[in-house]
């Protein structure tokens, strides 16, 4: 296990804003976890598990919190048929893109969706990332974690998943996805690529993917008009506080324009949010992660 300490959020992140975390805790393999439960055990900050950094709003200054970061080999593999589908054991270390790409490569569909989505394979499940209609939880058999000092594989009865929620029956305390199997189904490579890169340059057209950015900052209501749609209305694409500012392409992208603050983040968030309320009634609900957790 390496040790950093005060590591930059700025520079961890997709947002490329916030203060630093006390440590950065990186482990190699499952023979660092006794280690990571002997130091845990006698600090008093939050840990966090950090992936590739997107979907974080950290705030700014010095903040009381651990992070911890996989290392691991970022292995691909299949593990067995039943029926028609194949289960692929991946790591949750394993960057998504390069998951989907082993999905194409041998003709396994189901997870075209999420094509253009940054992040590792355990980020994407934690937040039940999703988009074309396609939810990561949704293709899950079972997950293996490491919590209080133990690994233990969990299967689909022992969790729930919702619209960019996933938990273990309510359990919240900390824990870290290891690895998952995902049941796929056989299809015919050339349409799953041609899926897949389709959903990318859609994505493209319709994001600000080039720009300093944690992706969608608010959830889409339940039923009603997208958060993008009711920030648009609101006036608020391309709307700009200090540093940030809301996409001039997507109303629901938040950007570090030029060396922004987290302060002025939330602000601009704030502002957002209580005017899509005054004009709609709907409250928006933060998508982003803001670390530490606090209210808007």
């Amino acid at each position: 296990m390496r040790e950093e300490r005060s590591p930059s959020f700025a520079r961890l992140t997709t947002l490329r804003l916030g203060g630093t975390a006390r440590c950065l805790l990186s482990l190699n393999s499952e023979d660092d976890l006794p280690l990571l439960s002997e130091y845990l055990s006698g600090c008093s900050e939050t840990p966090l598990v950090l992936g590739n950094g997107s979907n974080i709003l950290a705030l700014d200054g010095e903040l009381p919190i651990v992070l911890v970061r996989l290392a691991f080999p970022r292995e691909v593999e299949i593990v067995r048929h039943e029926g028609d589908l194949a289960h692929v054991s991946v790591s949750a270390s394993c960057p998504l893109p390069k998951f989907l790409k082993f999905c194409a490569e041998h003709s396994f569909s189901g997870l075209e969706g999420l094509s253009g989505i940054p992040g590792t394979v355990g980020g994407a499940i934690a937040m039940n990332a999703g988009s074309f209609g396609t939810e990561t939880c949704a293709n899950l058999v079972s997950v293996d974690i490491w919590q209080d000092g133990v690994v233990r594989t969990l299967r689909y009865e022992d969790w729930s998943y919702a619209y960019r929620h996933f938990s273990f029956n309510g359990d919240d305390r900390f824990y870290i996805i290891l690895r998952a199997v995902f049941a796929l189904y056989p299809g015919v490579m050339s349409a799953i690529v041609r899926a897949m890169n389709q959903n990318f340059l859609m994505k493209k057209e319709r994001q600000p993917v080039g720009e300093k950015s944690a992706g969608c900052v608010f959830k889409n209501p339940e039923g009603g008009p997208s958060a993008g749609q009711l920030l648009d209305q609101a006036g608020f694409k391309g709307k700009r506080h200090g540093g940030v500012a809301f996409s001039d392409l997507h109303a629901n992208f938040l950007i570090n324009s030029h060396h922004g603050t987290a302060r002025e983040a939330l602000e601009l968030m704030k502002e957002a949010r209580d005017a899509v309320e005054a004009r709609t009634g709907i409250v928006l609900e933060p998508e982003v992660r803001i670390i530490p957790c606090q209210p808007l």
